[in-house]
Parts: C-alpha cells; sequence; structure tokens
C-alpha cells in the first residue's frame, strides 16, 4: 500500500488553531475532529506506524491530532523543571510525556478532560469531546494541584495540509474510530498506552491483522 505521507518536522502544514474555548465547529459529512485515527497494519513511516491519533481540528484547511499512545523517555517532573515549575504531586512526577508527532515537537500540548470551572488563555474545545491546551497556566494549574483532572502532555504534533488526510484515508493509510467521550477518555486516560490500539481497535470489532486490504472509513 502507499504510505501515508506526513508534515515535514517542525514545519506547520496547516495553521495554528483558531477556535477557542466554548466556540462552535461546524460539522460537515467529511468532518473527522473528535475521532481516533489508528495507522492501518501496512504503514511504514516510523513516525506514525502503530499509532492512534485523537483529531482535535478537521477543517477544511487541513487536520491536526495528537498522538496518545507514543511516550517518550521524558517524564512530567523533567519537563516542569525545565520550564520552572515545581511539580510535588507525586502520582504525576513519572508520567510520561507523549510524542505527539513530528510538527513542532519543541512545542507543547496538553489534551484533558472538558471544563468549566477554568478556563486557559489557548485552548481548543472539540465539540463534544475533549480539549487541547497549548498555554502554560494549564500546567501552572496542574502544578499547584487545580489543573485537569485527567490530562496527557505531548511535545509536537501531527498535521495534515488541506486534502491529504482524506487522500490518505482513500489509500488506506488510516481508519477512523468514532466513539463517545467517555470511551475516549477511558482509552486515552486509563488504558495503558501499550493497549490503547487494540482497544481502540476494538471498538470496530476488527481483528488489526485483517485490515491491510480494508479501506478507511470517511
Amino acid at each position: 500500500m502507499n504510505t501515508a505521507k506526513k508534515a515535514p518536522v517542525g514545519q506547520s502544514a496547516i495553521p495554528t488553531p483558531t477556535s477557542d474555548l466554548g466556540s462552535s465547529i461546524s460539522f460537515s459529512a467529511d468532518h473527522l475532529a473528535n475521532q481516533f485515527l489508528i495507522a492501518m497494519p501496512g504503514m511504514v513511516d516510523p513516525n506514525f506506524a502503530g499509532s492512534v491519533i485523537y483529531l482535535f481540528e478537521h477543517t477544511e484547511r487541513g487536520a491536526m491530532g495528537l498522538m496518545v499512545n507514543r511516550p517518550t523517555e521524558v517524564d512530567l517532573e523533567t519537563l516542569f523543571d525545565k520550564i520552572e515549575l515545581k511539580l510535588e504531586i507525586a502520582p504525576l512526577l513519572d508520567q510520561p510525556v507523549y510524542f505527539g508527532g513530528p510538527v513542532q515537537i519543541e512545542r507543547g500540548f496538553v489534551l484533558h478532560e472538558p471544563t468549566t470551572e477554568m478556563r486557559y488563555s489557548s485552548s481548543l474545545a472539540v465539540p463534544g469531546g475533549l480539549t487541547m491546551t497549548t498555554s502554560k497556566d494549564v500546567l501552572e494549574a496542574v502544578a499547584a494541584g487545580a489543573g485537569p483532572s485527567k490530562f496527557l502532555m505531548t511535545l509536537g504534533y501531527a498535521g495534515w495540509s488541506a486534502g491529504q488526510l482524506e487522500e490518505e484515508i482513500t489509500l488506506n493509510g488510516w481508519i477512523n474510530v468514532p466513539l463517545s467521550l467517555e470511551q475516549m477518555s477511558e482509552i486515552i486516560f486509563n488504558t495503558p498506552f501499550s493497549q490503547r490500539y487494540e482497544r481502540t481497535m476494538s471498538h470496530l470489532g476488527f481483528d488489526p491483522s485483517h485490515l491491510s486490504g480494508e479501506a478507511g472509513h470517511a
């Protein structure tokens, strides 16, 4: 099969998210935001092979998402030290920082459950789904014990230019998996990273080994 393409490292394939917390997104038949993307078994690109991506933006300009099953060797304690924040909450110290994708790998992204109690200066709330925050104030809140109770921190994101993701799905690079907010939260925040691919796939009722010749859903 054709190898799914990726955005060049360090170069944004599409504009930075423009939606703010509380804003709405117009849905259409090909709108895949608030869904998982699963790399098909034939994916040979090491950046994406075996990956599960939460897609938080999909418009006519392109798409953006975060890989949720690729931990790095950096933990939250180390990351917080680098940005001069003191993290003293024991359960979080060893929590890994994830590789979110090959674009802007020096930038942090926090994927967390939606919250109405606290708003952050730079967030994108996906209607019916999770919230993605890029501003430091969310990490300051975490350090103070007042941040989101469930979150996943990544460095970098996955990006597609206009029409690129749709083409890659047509070429069997990805299969999309629409789930409820509760199901997605369970996979991202409560399931061991090594099991997130299989757990996501199980909601489709497919054996991943049988997918190499199947087309994705769009």
